[in-house]
């Protein structure tokens, strides 16, 4: 007996793209681990609490319900922490300096970006690893601008030819602010360093208060020094950037072996108490103030204390984060894509692919330190960052998963290619799919071997090099109004070339 078909569907078959995809489905840790360690986390700050808060954050903490222990530790009641957890902002909303270029962090929404503060460039003309400069920082950071699959931009690497530290923050911030309209995110070497920034950004976006209304930076601000213990001059950033209305990252980086414990369950542990203890004094400050938490747990390779971040134990701890993160409904930033090969090699390919892959699987709002980074986050290469863009748009591609739309299955069509040419090429859903369904390298090859051998045979490497030729020939990012710049590069000690 004939089955009777499903209706015709209509012709225009559209996937659902209209936002970033939602990680989640990789779950590393099952529920009774992930309650576990949730409920450990909760019994580290209700037991342990955190050492070397200052004065004020002290007295900020205790009249908020904290208790102090003899020994001057600063505990958090279980239910403290979730009445704050309770307040807090579950969605942060971060414009771009061009506001529609914005990201909304939270629920799961996979963002990926770059990080990681290197202190050596690896200089494709020479390939030679040399100290970083604030035109390096421009020159990745401008290839962020040009790259699809990266959402936003924090300072990648840091500007060693500058010396002072309010002129390396200004300038990082200029920097960044000007070579890309997409969001940015900065670090601050002291408090007082907030403020002219702020008004920098004000001045850019053309009047007093402008940036409190668009925010598109936030401060990167690592509150804790693991293990449990408050970094001072950074929880008096926190205070700043509450104050003037700048979105925050709180970071807490523990090393597995060495600044948290070896096993990565205790590892896990730790450092969501750490990252919920930033979190509670930034709801202490104010009550739903925009805060991400960046929970990094870095890993140790125990046969040498150094950090490794392209390995396995990386992967899914810090996959393991954002489910933590996000089990509880916090806006989260884990840390992958941190190999620790030298050069884009086969090493760094799959180094970044399975650490970035679990990262975004496992529900990650936000990945930090994921492109351009070589060597351990010790250096940066534009070079990778545009190689790594390509495998970013593929991963994201497998965080959609398989999508289900109005004509995805269509038995008329179906019937029609197998009675009619007998292929799908020309049909009118595989032409309206091809670049909704699909997405495509822009430097990965898909020749056959012999029409590679003929083309000339390039790398990935040649030809990430001509792809970041391409972008430096193109003209530059001009959303900051010339104005704008020009009285900025007047009142400022700007050292960017202009």
């Amino acid at each position: 007996m004939r089955r009777t078909r499903t209706k015709r569907a209509a012709k225009s078959a559209t996937p659902q793209m209209t936002l970033p995809p939602v990680g989640g489905r990789f779950m590393p840790l099952d529920d009774s681990k992930l309650t576990h360690i949730t409920d450990t986390a909760f019994d580290i700050l209700d037991r342990i609490g955190v050492s070397g808060a200052p004065d004020d954050i002290r007295t900020l903490a205790r009249e908020n319900g904290a208790t102090e222990r003899d020994d001057g530790r600063i505990t958090f009641p279980r239910a403290l922490v979730e009445d704050m957890i309770a307040k807090a902002c579950k969605r942060v909303e971060l414009p771009g300096y061009v506001r529609d270029r914005g990201i909304e962090v939270g629920g799961g929404r996979v963002h990926i970006g770059t990080g990681g503060a290197a202190v050596q460039i690896l200089d494709a003309a020479t390939n030679a690893f040399r100290d970083s400069t604030l035109q390096d920082l421009y020159g990745l950071m401008r290839i962020v601008d040009a790259s699809d699959s990266i959402h936003y931009s924090l300072r990648p690497v840091v500007a060693r030819d500058l010396e002072d530290p309010l002129t390396l923050d200004i300038n990082t911030a200029f920097t960044a602010m000007k070579a890309t309209s997409k969001p940015i995110g900065t670090s601050f070497f002291e408090p007082a360093n907030v403020t002219p920034v702020i008004e920098m950004f004000d001045e850019a976006l053309g009047e007093e208060g402008a940036f409190r209304k668009q925010p598109f930076c936030f401060a990167s601000v690592c509150h804790v020094v693991p293990p449990l213990t408050l970094a001072e001059e950074a929880c008096g950033v926190m205070q700043e950037c509450v104050r003037l209305g700048m979105p925050l990252q709180i970071c807490s980086a523990a090393q597995a072996g060495a600044t948290s414990p070896a096993s990565l369950a205790g590892a896990l542990a730790q450092g969501l108490a750490e990252s919920l203890a930033g979190l509670v004094l930034v709801n202490m400050m104010q009550p739903g103030f925009p805060c991400i938490l960046a929970f990094l747990p870095f890993i140790s390779d125990l046969r040498t204390g150094a950090m490794t971040g392209g390995s396995g134990e990386a992967a899914v701890a810090n996959a393991a984060a954002a489910q933590l993160l996000l089990n509880l409904g916090l806006p989260s930033t884990v840390s992958a894509g941190m190999t620790d090969a030298k050069t884009a090699d086969a090493q760094s390919g799959y180094e970044k692919g399975y650490t970035i892959a679990l990262a975004a699987q496992g529900g990650a709002d936000m990945i930090n330190l994921s492109v351009g980074m070589l060597g351990s986050i010790m250096a940066a290469s534009k070079e990778a960052l545009v190689i790594d863009n390509d495998m970013c748009g593929a991963i994201l591609r497998t965080v959609r998963g398989v999508e289900m739309f109005e004509g995805s299955i269509d038995l008329d069509m179906i019937e029609e290619v197998v009675t009619g040419e007998g292929h799908y090429l020309g049909t009118a859903q595989t032409l309206d799919l091809m670049t909704k369904e699909y997405v495509y390298p822009a430097i990965g090859d898909r020749q056959s071997v012999n029409d590679w051998l003929e083309s000339g045979a390039q790398t990935v490497w040649d030809r990430a090099i001509a792809r970041v030729a391409e972008i430096e020939a193109q003209p530059a990012p001009s959303h900051l109004p010339a104005e704008a710049e020009a009285a900025l590069r007047a009142r400022l000690p700007i050292h960017l070339k202009d």
